[in-house]
């Protein structure tokens, strides 16, 4: 059984949205590149929504493993167009990276 407790509710109207370990979601189905993506279902408000939603990753093309060396250059002061080099992305990309998970932290803590 795939272990669910890191996850939470991402309906806004659900009355168990943000209570990760809650024991309200199940994994209804997979998706994605070699299904390796679990589509989650609230039993309380009925929402289904992808694992990834909530996280920098969700709406991304990229492999967590692109995404994690992209911050991981950034982190360490590294520029943008050195960063894009490194890992092999457009620099857009990864300003785009930047944002998206500047955004997800700005909204994890103001939670």
């Amino acid at each position: 059984m795939d272990e669910l407790g890191p996850f939470c509710c991402q309906n806004p109207g659900c009355a168990d949205v943000g209570k990760r370990g809650h024991g309200n979601l199940t994994a209804t189905s997979r998706y994605g590149p070699n299904k390796s993506r679990r589509m989650l279902r609230c039993s309380t408000c009925k929402a289904r929504f992808s694992e990834r939603k909530g996280t920098p990753l969700f709406g991304t093309r990229r492999t967590p493993t692109t995404a994690v060396a992209v911050l991981a250059h950034v982190a360490e002061g590294i520029g943008t167009r050195k960063t894009a080099r490194f890992t092999g992305v457009h620099p857009d990309t990864v300003t785009w990276c930047i944002r998206l998970t500047g955004d997800h932290a700005t909204q994890r803590h103001d939670e």
